[in-house]
């Protein structure tokens, strides 16, 4: 029993192997338009970017003692090779193949104005690179790929349609045969054959191999022309590292102003609010141990006064330590926390979480979403006049590096308006997104919705506890 079921098992896993072979040829298949048609157009193309660009560069080398000119004009040959290799890209996109990353060609102009463009165009070793593509590569390598594919695809058809058109061909105009040569590899006699009734039949399993074996080409063939442009065309490693240096920099510039921000916001509050409480505190308990021998009723009315503004000192202390780490999200998590201050909003809020059921979010980022939720809850209802507000949290995937985000969304039927600008709370919250890789929007139309969104980096793995 235990012999059969192991052979059931091995032809089974035989039977699910044969599906997944056809299976990856029919997909093939599928690109085979596409991958044709990129082949195919690759030679006109290739001869126009080639044909302009050229001329162009050996203008621009030839008028180099005008300095000038000479300068002007070879930047405009990279310029032009740019759009040629940036066509190229493109090309390979709507092919099927996936996206080269590109280089970022706003980063290297530092100076403004004209000459600042020629400078950074002249001293950009990747539009030399492009130049390189157009001018040479690009053109030798589409012509060997047209012709290759053209070949395939004609010889196929042709093989398959012989039985047709063979027979209008003028008697005594084949010199040569397919089945005479075929057949003299194999030893046989040529007058033993008649050649003209095999030809059809060889010719007809030539054009079937041929095209069986047409999508193994022109994916080889596109594959080959990716690796080029990416090889050539593509962004440096070093380029990526570059952006990723000024990206942490810049980060770290934000984190260092929105701190600085949020603690010129945090003195300003609590010197507005609760010093100046405490402060009329202290005026009323003094008066307050005057009057107490002469007048007992002012007396207790100083006192109580004092109370309402040590009432009044520990709320507004409360409001201010909810843009920290309250005890319940330490001990409760981020949806916890944020359904208390939903429920403390005076405009009706309702928190929808959508992660993943047991998950586990780093405390640092939690905190930060936390505070972002608390600061946007309290501007809409100090400045959006809305009636309900919306909390949304979720976890998105970035297909850039394929980071995993976390996703804050509050939404508010207000009457609009709200926009981020320098010394606002909402600036504020942009620099403190910046400081650690996030982003902020916001989409705020006049009358509403307004819409405010945040994406938080995880920095450690989302795992579920």
């Amino acid at each position: 029993m235990s012999v059969t079921n192991a052979r059931l098992a091995r032809s089974a896993t035989l039977e699910s192997a044969s599906d997944s072979r056809r299976s990856r040829y029919i997909r093939l298949w599928q690109f085979v338009p596409r991958e044709l048609g990129f082949l195919l157009l690759g030679v006109p193309i290739a001869v126009v970017g080639f044909s302009v660009t050229l001329p162009l560069f050996v203008l621009g080398i030839g008028t180099l003692v005008t300095f000038f000119i000479g300068l002007v004009v070879l930047a405009v040959a990279l310029s032009v090779s740019r759009w040629f290799g940036t066509i190229e890209l493109v090309r390979l996109e709507w092919a099927g193949r996936p996206a080269v990353a590109r280089p970022d060609w706003q980063a290297r102009q530092r100076n403004p104005g004209f000459f600042g463009w020629v400078r950074a165009v002249l001293g950009n070793g990747h539009r030399w690179l492009y130049l390189l593509h157009t001018t040479v590569i690009n053109f030798v390598v589409s012509l060997i790929t047209w012709i290759i594919s053209v070949v395939w695809v004609a010889t196929g058809l042709g093989g398959v349609s012989y039985w047709f058109w063979g027979r209008f061909l003028p008697s005594g105009t084949q010199g040569w045969r397919l089945s005479q040569s075929v057949l003299w590899l194999f030893g046989v006699p040529p007058e033993s054959v008649d050649f003209a009734s095999w030809d059809p039949i060889f010719y007809l399993a030539a054009g079937i191999l041929m095209l069986a074996t047409l999508p193994f080409v022109t994916r080889g063939l596109t594959l080959a022309h990716q690796g080029i442009a990416k090889g050539i065309l593509g962004d440096f490693r070093s380029d990526a590292l570059q952006r990723q240096v000024t990206s942490l920099n810049e980060s770290r510039g934000a984190a260092i102003a929105a701190e600085g921000q949020s603690l010129r916001r945090l003195e300003r509050d609590i010197h507005d609010g609760p010093q100046q409480r405490l402060v009329r505190m202290q005026m009323d308990l003094t008066a307050a141990d005057r009057q107490a021998d002469i007048d007992p009723g002012k007396t207790r009315a100083l006192i109580g006064e004092a109370l309402q503004q040590s009432r009044d000192a520990l709320d507004e202390l409360r409001a201010l330590s909810r843009g920290f780490a309250p005890p319940i999200l330490m001990d409760r998590g981020l949806i916890a926390a944020l359904e208390s201050a939903a429920a403390r909003s005076i405009i009706p809020a309702h928190v929808v979480s959508e992660l993943p059921m047991g998950s586990s979010i780093p405390l640092e980022i939690e905190r930060n979403a936390y505070f972002v939720a608390s600061e946007v809850l309290t501007n809409a209802v100090k400045h959006s006049g809305a009636s309900a507000i919306d909390i949304r949290i979720e976890l998105r995937g970035s297909r850039a590096n394929g980071e995993t985000r976390l996703k804050l969304t509050v939404t508010d039927n207000g009457h609009g308006g709200a926009a981020v600008c320098d010394g606002h709370g909402l600036a504020g919250l942009h620099e403190r997104l910046r400081g650690i890789g996030g982003a902020f929007d916001v989409r705020s139309p006049a009358g509403g919705p307004t819409v405010v969104t945040a994406l938080l980096p995880l920095t450690t793995a989302l795992t579920p506890q």
